[in-house]
Parts: C-alpha cells; sequence; structure tokens
C-alpha cells in the first residue's frame, strides 16, 4: 500500500473556499490508489492570534480577550457551517467545548498575570486541535472515510514547552497504534501539526515550523512511501520571489540541498523538516494547493542529474558578524575552542565561519544575547561586531563537481564588496556574507548570471 502523508500548511486550510480545496487533493490521491494520512496546521494567522491573546490575560486585558475568543470562535463556526450546512450541530459543540478550555486557560493566565510556557503550549495548540477536527468532519461530509486523530496521542515530546523535541521510537509505537490501523481499514487519519504530548500528558509545541516538522515524523514513524507539503507556491524556486523576478523552479533537488536552502532562508521548507525523511529516505514534495497540477519540487536521497551550475540561490537576512582577534599571540592554543565554547555556553548558533592568521569571523541571526557574548569574548579577546549584514548562499551539488562555478560565482559579484566568504566541508555551497542593503541588487544579479544567461546562451 502506497501511504503518503499530505501535510496542508495555514494558507492551504484558511477558510471553508480552501478547505474545499484540500477535500478535492485528497479525493484524487485516493482516486489514484494512495492511502493518505492528512496533517494540518491552523488557519492562517490563528496561531499569532491565539498567542497575543494570552499576552493581552498576562496583562489583565479581559476585553480583549473576550473579543479575541468570541472572533476565533465565529471564524470556526463559519467555517463548519459553510462546509457542513445543517449536519455542522455537533461539529460546532466541539469548537465549543474546545473555546471553553481554551477560555479557561487564558482566565488562569489573566489571574496569575504570567504565562507559563505550559499554558502557552495549550493556548497556542487550539489552532491545529480545532482545525483537524473541521478538515476530518469536512472530508466526511463529502464522502470521504476520514477520522480525527488527536496528535497528542501520536506525537511525543519531552517538556521542553515552546520547543519540544520528538522522541522516535515512543512516537513510532502511538504511530502504530493509531494511525496504521486507520490506513489499513483505508480509513483517512486527520491530525493536527505543530502538537505533541510530553510524557507527563502535557500538550506541548514543536515550535513555528512545527507543523512540517510533524509531517515528516509521522511519515517517518509509518515508514511513508512519500511525504507531501502542500503550500501556496508551485515548490522550491531558484531564488526569492519577492527580490527576484519570475525565478524558475526547482523540479528535483537532493536532501543535501533542501537542507542548506532551507537553513540559508529558503521559506518553503523549515530548517528541520526533512531531517526525519532523510533518516528513512522518504522522498519529499512540495505542492501548490492552488494549482495542484503543478510538477512542484521533489526532494529525494539523489541529487538530479544534470549539468546546472547550481541548483539555487537562498539569503538570510540582517545577520550580526562578529570579528574575535586574539590579544595574547596569533590563535594560541585553545583560543577557537574558546571562541565557540562562548557561543555555546549562550545558546548561540553561528551560520558563517571564517579565520585568518589573528582573527575568527561569524556570523549570527538571533542578536538576543550578542551583548553577553561580547562582553564574555572580551575577556580574552579583542571584539568587533558589524550589524545589519546578510549571508547570500549558493547551493547546489555541482558545485563540487564543476571547478569554475565557485569563481563564477565570485566573480558575478565583483562590483559587490563581500565581507566573508565560506565554503562547506561537503562542498555543496558557497556562502557569501556583505551589507544586507546590497542583497536584492547582488542576488538579482547572481541569479541573472547563473540561470538567465546559461538559458540565453
Amino acid at each position: 500500500m502506497r501511504t503518503v502523508v499530505m501535510k496542508f500548511g495555514g494558507t492551504s486550510v484558511a477558510d471553508a473556499t480552501a478547505i474545499t480545496q484540500l477535500i478535492s487533493i485528497v479525493g484524487r490521491a485516493l482516486e489514484s490508489g494512495a492511502a493518505p494520512v492528512v496533517v494540518v496546521s491552523a488557519m492562517s494567522k490563528v496561531t499569532d492570534r491565539l498567542l497575543g491573546l494570552a499576552e493581552a490575560a498576562s496583562a489583565g486585558r479581559t476585553d480583549v480577550v473576550r473579543d479575541g475568543l468570541e472572533e476565533l470562535s465565529s471564524r470556526h463556526r463559519d467555517a463548519a457551517l459553510r462546509l457542513l450546512g445543517t449536519s455542522s450541530g455537533p461539529l460546532a459543540l466541539e469548537i465549543e467545548r474546545e473555546f471553553a478550555e481554551l477560555g479557561a486557560v487564558l482566565h488562569a493566565i489573566d489571574v496569575l498575570r504570567h504565562a507559563h510556557p505550559r499554558a502557552l503550549d495549550r493556548v497556542a495548540a487550539a489552532g491545529e486541535l480545532l482545525n483537524s477536527r473541521l478538515v476530518a468532519a469536512a472530508l466526511r461530509e463529502h464522502g470521504l472515510d476520514a477520522e480525527f486523530v488527536d496528535a497528542r496521542s501520536v506525537l511525543m515530546t519531552d517538556a521542553s514547552h515552546g520547543q519540544a523535541a520528538p522522541l522516535a521510537e515512543p512516537t513510532r509505537e502511538a504511530a502504530a497504534a493509531s494511525l496504521l490501523p486507520l490506513v489499513a481499514a483505508r480509513r483517512i487519519p486527520v491530525i493536527g501539526g505543530f502538537v505533541g504530548r510530553a510524557p507527563d500528558g502535557a500538550t506541548t509545541t514543536l515550535g513555528r515550523g512545527g507543523s512540517d516538522y510533524s509531517a515528516a515524523l509521522i511519515g517517518a514513524a509509518i515508514d511513508a512511501s512519500e511525504i507531501q507539503i502542500w503550500t501556496d507556491v508551485d515548490g522550491m524556486l531558484t531564488a526569492d520571489p519577492r527580490i527576484v523576478d519570475e525565478p524558475r523552479l526547482v523540479r528535483q533537488l537532493s536532501f543535501g540541498e533542501a537542507s542548506e536552502l532551507a537553513y540559508f532562508g529558503a521559506k518553503v521548507l523549515h530548517p528541520s523538516t526533512i531531517l526525519p525523511a532523510v533518516a528513512r529516505n522518504i522522498p519529499v514534495r512540495i505542492l501548490n494547493s492552488r494549482r495542484p497540477d503543478v510538477e512542484g519540487t521533489s526532494i529525494t536521497g539523489s541529487p538530479a542529474d544534470d549539468d546546472r551550475p547550481v541548483t539555487a540561490i537562498a539569503c538570510k537576512r540582517g545577520v550580526t558578524v562578529v570579528d574575535v582577534t586574539s590579544t595574547r599571540m596569533l590563535m594560541a592554543y585553545g583560543f577557537l575552542r574558546r571562541v565557540f565554547e562562548t557561543f555555546e555556553h549562550y545558546r548561540t548558533a553561528v551560520d558563517v565561519v571564517t579565520t585568518s592568521e589573528v582573527s575568527v569571523s561569524v556570523t549570527v541571526d538571533d542578536r538576543r544575547r550578542v551583548p553577553e557574548i561580547v562582553a564574555a569574548l572580551r575577556e580574552f579577546a579583542d571584539v568587533n561586531v558589524e550589524e545589519d549584514m546578510a549571508i547570500l548562499c549558493v547551493v547546489g551539488e555541482n558545485l563540487r563537481r564543476r571547478s569554475d562555478t565557485a569563481s563564477r560565482v565570485i566573480g558575478a559579484l565583483a562590483a559587490f564588496p563581500l565581507r566573508m566568504v565560506s565554503q562547506a566541508a561537503s562542498r555543496r555551497n558557497l556562502t557569501m556574507v556583505l551589507a544586507d542593503s546590497a542583497v536584492p541588487d547582488a542576488m538579482k544579479h547572481l541569479h541573472d548570471e547563473l540561470f538567465e544567461m546559461a538559458v540565453r546562451s
């Protein structure tokens, strides 16, 4: 049996119209002989709204909480009525119960004037719990045998509220118990992404991008044939469409290329999404729910067999460069260890690293603890900080096969002063750090050199 995990993001389940399209897509999958497992996000913007209500409750703004709950409840009841018509009564009661529980949590936050991470997780999870119930009922109303499955009975995590880490083996056991019997019976499990359960039974969330991650975790747990990420774009593109006009669709790329592009700013995938798929060698396909006939992007263990110089360009903006120079002797023994231990101590990830005879330069995109890091580094080094920088990253398996590509990339950016240049050990990416203000022109120029000129020639 070909089991396919089909994950639908917020814009693909934003309202009754979007959910109607989802029903059509799932129906087509069934007709093709696939056994779908449907994973859904909250309706578009709902999670942000819920967290805003938690913040309002912490500040004692009961009127804002009351109005917000009514607005969100109305939005879900409205969608239920449009999708189910006169059959929406039982679902309306479930929606009412969920909002009553949500209201109780927000009231507790109001009384305490503090939102504990555990309470925040329960609030944030409500969007997925509501929408998975709604989608399951809508599928049934349209003649598809679907069943709501509470994500907290499938995705087992640790107790790190707000950014919970999945527990692979318990999740595999839970999925075998709750999902596989439904799949075997040709029923469609519908589960909310992003949400899990801690060992003590508390609701947890996986953090932003967690719905994609959930889909990959579930796919790995049930040994799915394919994981599909349904979104509002045609797939992975050769560059950010907000910067480059008419970038090209990348039809196939490797797991390694996709990981690099996601990490360095490609918005289609969360960086962690494909790791469970990689572990099980499960193909991931990115598809457009608004244009389901478009081929999309296939991500597999093997790179595409073609002669393109690179696969795509990504950028990460708003980064900070930290230069660290030894004050005792040139790159003294233990110096680099102390530098990176400092970043580790303050739980701040480093993206790009370059070294010279006298110093090491790194980039970070999380500035929250930079002042503390700088103070600690200055105990044994001179430190300089440069803000408003960006990383431009060129990714492609052919970077290591074609010796001329790296020089071509650097040559194309001759007019743009580069602050740092680095190539990873895998030789799959080439990263350049430059002023954030230069990114739009630099990316357009580089894209023209690597993609448009190749077509014209």
